[in-house]
């Protein structure tokens, strides 16, 4: 886990994951749906890490095996706790109490369905280490939120909509449900907190009057509407993908990316693109992409798990799937696939191939049509081209196989052994030529369909 430094108490994080998700009716747990191409919930734990929480415990339900398993695989078994049955988010901050015996310092509560909510929004609900403090936010319209009530300058309440006056309704400060509070203070609160209302339920904001009534100093930090935004139906999965799209062009314009058209292009949480490169119009960035100054992506380009070095071309019509590894002023061009493949300063694939599990010597030139032939069915096997290599077109590369530097293949052959430094290798069927056969052949045919019609 990558912690970042801070000062004052520790830091511990409470990330709640254990609603059913039943809006979004997909198999898939809605904390485990993805924006920017990662898990909401790896969004809520990246927040967590980059406050430099010394601890995270995500809430669970038994019904979701796959989070559980999604979490230990990210954070070990220490990071889970379970909820079972669902009885209120206050039970469910109240299940992470085992996971947090020992701790002493600041604790804060957060969800695995605010995926745009970052450290930096976060972040002031430390600055008071003896308060418990409350994310609040202006909405546009505060419909069924629940109202913050804040008097001289403290948090009096946090009022749910169906409960409060007409006074209280027309507040527009509504209640995120990320707070933080001291460790101690937030359980011995939570051990108060009943569950005498319709549902039966225990009720986090509850917290906030028992805090008053004990004294404990309440205090709400405001963070953007946007920022935190969550997510119950395939709906808002959408229009977090927009809002966190939108932050992503903005932030690649701002530092110099040129892009004509920005909203057709599509990024990942982890894109990184220096100042200086060029991307046209619909092109998609999966996740694990890096591109270095100078390059060109050109339209309808799809980009994951790959490194473009300076002044490279990519596309139109480009595929780059993980382990692609392009060097300065490489061209891969229209309808070619690269994978797993280092592709060497200056060489060109320009048209029409697929280059799959090889490497590429710097100047190689791979013609149109060329194919590196990798997997036999069980194991995949790697296709060496040296420096200067000249690949003809319609080329069947039959892996394991090295073609040497400089050396040369005829259009249309099918490689299958090792050609030499300066060789030329031919590996076609040899050509028969039949004088008259295809004017007879017509004549033939077309006699044939004359009678038919008859």
């Amino acid at each position: 886990m990558t912690t970042h430094s801070h000062t004052g108490p520790a830091r511990a994080a409470v990330i709640l994951a254990a609603g059913q998700g039943t809006r979004m009716k997909s198999r898939l747990p809605k904390v485990l749906h993805p924006v920017g191409g990662r898990a909401m919930l790896d969004h809520a734990i990246d927040a967590a890490e980059a406050l430099g929480c010394e601890r995270i415990v995500v809430v669970v339900g038994t019904h979701s095996p796959e989070v559980r398993a999604h979490v230990v695989a990210r954070l070990g078994e220490a990071a889970i706790a379970i909820q079972d049955p669902p009885m209120g988010t206050g039970h469910a901050v109240l299940c992470a109490r085992e996971a947090l015996n020992g701790f002493d310092g600041q604790v804060v509560i957060t969800y695995g369905d605010v995926p745009l909510l970052k450290a930096h929004d976060i972040a002031p609900v430390f600055e008071a280490a003896d308060a418990l403090s409350v994310i609040g936010f202006e909405a546009r319209d505060p419909g069924a939120y629940g109202r913050l009530v804040i008097r001289g300058g403290e948090l009096a309440a946090i009022t749910e909509a169906k409960e409060a006056s007409a006074e209280v309704l027309a507040i527009r400060t509504c209640n995120s449900g990320v707070m933080s509070a001291p460790a101690r203070v937030l359980f011995d609160l939570l051990d108060k907190v009943g569950n005498d209302n319709a549902k039966g339920e225990y009720y986090l904001t509850d917290v906030v009057q028992l805090g008053r009534e004990a004294g404990v100093p309440t205090r709400a930090v405001m963070a953007s509407e946007d920022a935190v935004m969550g997510v119950n139906a395939q709906s808002e999965l959408a229009e977090a993908e927009a809002l966190f799209q939108k932050v992503q062009r903005d932030t690649f314009l701002a530092r110099g990316v040129t892009m004509p058209a920005p909203d057709t292009v599509h990024f990942a949480w982890d894109t990184d693109l220096e100042a200086g490169v060029v991307v046209e119009p619909y092109v998609v960035f999966g996740p694990g992409v890096k591109v270095a100054s100078g390059a060109r992506i050109r339209s309808f380009s799809h980009m994951e798990g790959a490194t473009v070095g300076e002044d490279a071309i990519v596309g139109p019509y480009a595929r780059l799937r993980p382990g692609a590894r392009l060097d300065r002023d490489v061209h891969i061009g229209n309808f070619v696939e690269v994978k797993n493949s280092h592709i060497g300063e200056g060489a060109k694939a320009n048209h029409l191939s697929y280059l799959g599990d090889g490497q590429v010597g710097p100047r190689a030139n791979i013609g149109a049509g060329t194919i590196f032939c990798n997997y036999d069915g069980v194991f995949k096997h790697k296709t060496t081209v040296g420096e200067g290599a000249f690949v003809g077109s319609n080329s069947s590369l039959v892996a394991p196989v090295t073609i040497g530097a400089g050396a040369m293949t005829a259009s249309g052959s099918v490689i299958t052994e090792d050609v030499p430094d300066g060789a030329l290798a031919l590996g076609r069927a040899t050509q028969t030529v039949k004088d008259g056969w295809a004017a007879r052949f017509m004549q033939m045919m077309t006699a044939k369909k004359a009678s038919q019609k008859k």
